[in-house]
């Protein structure tokens, strides 16, 4: 499993570009499987990458078409860029270019760059962490539909409690200021709390390595206060919208320490879902700590689908 995460099994050769009224971004990509065959998109969460889906990736490709993206300031995709003249809120979160909204805005326009190319198909899309809340967001304020939903321990449903995000989002300024050695210690115990089983080495490596280079803390930083602004509100209220409108399953870890196990129910009660799946001795990190009984609950889930 360490070889299929840490070596360069996909590489995302392909670049979508995307400029608003504010903002320009670069988002690295590519495609795995038959053109012909269904859509299928795997959405990354913070602090993480497009890495974490390459096992089931490679694997699905056989019978879809597969996406894989890097968002805008993660993995191998650079930072939204400020276009020049222009003025935003002088807030902490708008300081740092942290904004889910505009994140939810850039996967839009890229799942429409890509929807051209499925001849009148749907997209089935597997999102994970703060993805959830960015699939929801792209289908119900940028009309981006969907064959079927799946979210995998989700920011999605409110009350949040107190979390790294919030501390560093009352304080970045301070946080930029840790010596490296301080800041590899935090992010290296900060990935290790989201899985239930020791991380392997070359896991590790692989999940932190994109903020140990030249630039990387601050982007790390950037990420956590985004984190921190989860912005349900938009769409929370509407989440039986996409219920009654597209199959939605949920798999949760029974042990993640960041969204406890008991949201899985309250969110798949809000979104009218059709299946919950609970995977013991698993936390935040499911597809990691249990990689053959999350890869079984994914598999029998799209299998549900008639494929060409």
């Amino acid at each position: 499993m360490a070889s299929v995460y840490s070596n360069n099994t996909t590489s995302l050769n392909q670049s979508f570009q995307y400029q608003n009224s504010t903002h320009s971004y670069t988002v690295k990509w590519c495609a795995l499987g038959n053109p012909a065959s269904p859509p299928l998109i795997f959405i990354h969460g913070t602090p993480w990458s497009s890495r974490l889906w390459v096992p089931f990736a490679i694997s699905l490709s056989r019978q879809f078409h597969v996406y894989l993206f890097d968002r805008p300031g993660f993995g191998v995709s650079p930072p939204e860029r400020k276009l020049p003249g222009t003025t935003t809120s002088p807030s902490k979160v708008e300081e740092l270019d942290a904004d889910l909204a505009r994140q939810s805005e850039v996967y839009a326009a890229l799942f429409k760059s890509w929807e051209k190319e499925w001849l009148n198909q749907k997209a089935h899309i597997v999102a994970h962490d703060n993805a959830g809340l960015v699939s929801l967001r792209a289908n119900l304020l940028h009309d981006c539909q969907y064959a079927s939903l799946c979210l995998i321990d989700v920011v999605a449903i409110g009350p949040f409690g107190q979390s790294l995000f919030e501390v560093v989002a009352n304080d970045p300024h301070h946080f930029q200021q840790l010596p490296d050695m301080a800041f590899e210690g935090i992010l290296e115990s900060y990935i290790r709390n989201a899985a239930f089983y020791e991380i392997p080495k070359e896991i590790m490596q692989t999940l932190k390595s994109p903020w140990m280079r030249e630039g990387g803390k601050a982007g790390f930083i950037r990420e956590l206060c985004q984190a921190n602004s989860r912005s349900t509100e938009a769409v929370e209220a509407r989440y039986g919208e996409i219920g009654r409108n597209m199959p939605i399953k949920i798999i949760w870890g029974a042990e993640d320490k960041w969204i406890p196990v008991e949201s899985a129910w309250r969110l798949g009660d809000a979104l009218e879902a059709k299946e919950v799946a609970v995977i013991e001795k698993a936390g935040h990190l499911s597809m990691l700590d249990q990689p053959g009984q999350f890869g079984v609950e994914l598999g029998r889930w799209l299998s549900t689908f008639e494929l060409r």
